[in-house]
């Protein structure tokens, strides 16, 4: 693996591995998904496996399997490195990045 990632680069590469969440099941996230419900979704964005490059771009590859996705400046080795994200921290970050919400949880009136 190359130099770290940032950040932005992580969130630039999940952007990367996702951009079809939205307009695959846009009408379904409208008011929200539960953590099984967005997992089914992920895993049919991902695939069963997928990858994007180019020439100064990151390196992108993923799997719907685990919800997984890697990438690094150079090439992501999918036997020896960890993935960015993988499993639950994917779901996190698709309701980070999209804001999508969890109709299944609960939140106290704050009166």
């Amino acid at each position: 693996m190359s130099a770290a990632l940032s950040y932005a680069d992580k969130r630039t590469a999940f952007e990367i591995a996702t951009s079809a969440l939205l307009r695959w099941y846009g009408d379904e996230l409208v008011n929200g998904a539960t953590d099984d419900q967005l997992h089914a979704f992920l895993e049919k964005v991902l695939g069963i496996a997928g990858g994007s490059c180019g020439p100064g771009r990151m390196s992108v590859s993923y799997r719907g399997s685990g919800l997984r996705i890697w990438a690094d400046w150079d090439h992501p080795n999918e036997v020896r490195d960890k993935p960015i994200f993988s499993g639950s921290q994917t779901i996190s970050m698709a309701r980070e990045v999209y804001g999508i919400p969890d109709p299944s949880a609960q939140q106290l009136a704050l009166i």
